[in-house]
């Protein structure tokens, strides 16, 4: 008996390799190794796109000038490119959108994952998701002909001025991202395990109190990352700032009731065609969109730290 177990033993070691070579999980190793490759090679080819102009446009105009200057008139007869008016326009949409969106997705997030029933959440959830399809060109008329004319016939002890508003154009984006907040909060929230509430229940705690001081604190790295794919998006947001917003010459404004344009905005009514390729105002478009880029990149990676920070890990 021994010797029989000793010789199994002694034998060749299996291991848990097969010994038949998988071509087909090759395969899609190969795939998605060619879909990350393009992904990066995209996104290379993007930022020295940006970032190539650069070096001729800022041994024209200076450094100092671009970051200090408080008026941009690129093109007119006596030009001055201080970035500073464009870049506040785009604040004041981003902070209105997120003073909008922030508390109407958290809200709605915190019904689908602890009040909505099931048929509700089957049938809310599929309706959120086509609402980020919809075509921001259509918000943004929406908002031009009947969300601001609406505000200032509900509100006209405001200082409303002319045809545009930065404060309608950060409402109508804030609407946008509503259901993108709501969304991912709410695929957050449904993250964190049901032991948790439960023992909340068990301890008497009632179901507000268990969203507002169990579930919320547990997926708030997955609720921070929603509102800042949420101002990602309003950061970026063309169609409805240009409609809404306007596109004249900016100036330097913290009116939310009257026009000012944005980075985005100033970048679709300037890429037109209309300018000479290699110009001096052609490179402002690229070194608008590097600032812009930049931006964004900046919100990201704060976000990241900020998230991995406070992120709640269950087994």
């Amino acid at each position: 008996m021994s010797s029989s177990v000793t010789s199994e033993r002694s034998g060749p070691m299996r291991t848990l390799r097969s010994d038949n070579p998988r071509y087909g999980e090759k395969a899609i190793f190969a795939f998605l190794f060619f879909t990350a490759a393009v992904s990066v090679a995209v996104t290379t080819a993007i930022v020295l796109a940006l970032f190539q102009p650069l070096p001729g446009f800022f041994a024209e105009i200076s450094i100092v000038e671009f970051f200090t200057a408080t008026e941009w008139s690129p093109g007119y007869a006596r030009p001055i490119y201080g970035v500073w008016p464009i870049v506040v326009g785009t604040m004041i949409v981003v902070v209105t959108a997120l003073l909008v969106a922030i508390p109407l997705g958290l809200l709605s997030a915190i019904y689908l994952s602890e009040y909505a029933p099931n048929a509700v959440r089957k049938t809310i959830k599929p309706v959120l998701e086509i609402l980020e399809g919809i075509p921001t060109v259509a918000t943004g008329l929406f908002a031009f002909f009947w969300l601001r004319p609406f505000l200032e016939y509900m509100t006209p002890w405001l200082p409303w001025g002319g045809l545009f508003s930065t404060g309608v154009a950060g409402v109508a984006v804030g609407l946008i991202i509503v259901p993108l907040i709501a969304s991912v909060a709410d695929d957050a929230m449904r993250s964190v395990p049901r032991a948790l509430r439960e023992g909340a229940y068990a301890l008497g705690a009632s179901r507000l109190r268990v969203a507002l001081q169990v579930v919320v604190p547990a997926a708030f790295s997955g609720i921070i990352a929603a509102f800042v794919l949420g101002a990602s998006r309003a950061v970026g947001e063309t169609m409805i700032v240009l409609l809404v917003a306007g596109a004249g010459s900016p100036t330097l404004n913290f009116n939310p009731f009257e026009g000012i344009q944005t980075m985005t905005a100033y970048i679709a009514s300037r890429a037109t065609g209309e300018i000479a390729v290699g110009s001096l105002v052609y490179d402002t478009i690229f070194a608008v969109g590097a600032l812009l880029f930049l931006i964004t990149l900046a919100m990201n990676m704060i976000a990241i730290r900020f998230v991995a920070r406070f992120r709640e890990v269950y087994e």
